[in-house]
């Protein structure tokens, strides 16, 4: 049994929970927690690069309610670099990486999102290990531990 300093500030989740990602006004978001991926990643449509200050930038689409898809909303956000992923199909692709807040279980911080599309997955976004690390131990046996939602 793992006790003490490393157990202390870390809650369980299951493996789907919900999460906020207030800069692109996203609420209430189911997310799979996957210890498979190092990096998570977000559904995006429409990706367009753009320069800003000689640094660059990207616009995309993205559905801020999963409830109602026919709403799309544009948002703009720097990036911090791109990075070579292993898709969940086993085919590798350059994704773009962004650094975004998000939220769950009223604590915020920030991870790393590469920007894809997931239309052919069940959710629209993954949660991987670094976003997770330091924050949260899991288990796969249960859904909505943070909420109760189930």
């Amino acid at each position: 049994m793992i006790e003490g300093e490393y157990m202390k500030n870390k809650k369980v989740v299951g493996a789907v929970e919900l999460c906020d990602l207030p800069a692109f006004t996203i609420t209430d978001l189911n997310v799979r927690v996957d210890t498979g991926a190092a990096t998570s990643s977000l559904h995006v449509d429409n990706i367009e690069e753009f320069d800003v200050d000689d640094e660059l930038w990207i616009r995309f689409d993205i559905h801020p309610d999963i409830h109602n898809v026919d709403r799309v909303v544009r948002r703009e956000v720097k990036v911090e670099g791109k990075k070579r992923v292993k898709s969940s199909t086993a085919t590798r692709e350059k994704r773009y990486v962004i650094v975004t807040p998000i939220i769950m279980d009223s604590v915020q911080w920030d991870i790393q999102l590469t920007l894809t599309d997931r239309s052919e997955m069940t959710y629209l976004m993954l949660l991987g290990r670094e976003a997770m690390s330091g924050h949260f131990l899991v288990d796969p046996e249960h859904e909505f531990l943070l909420t109760g939602k189930d």
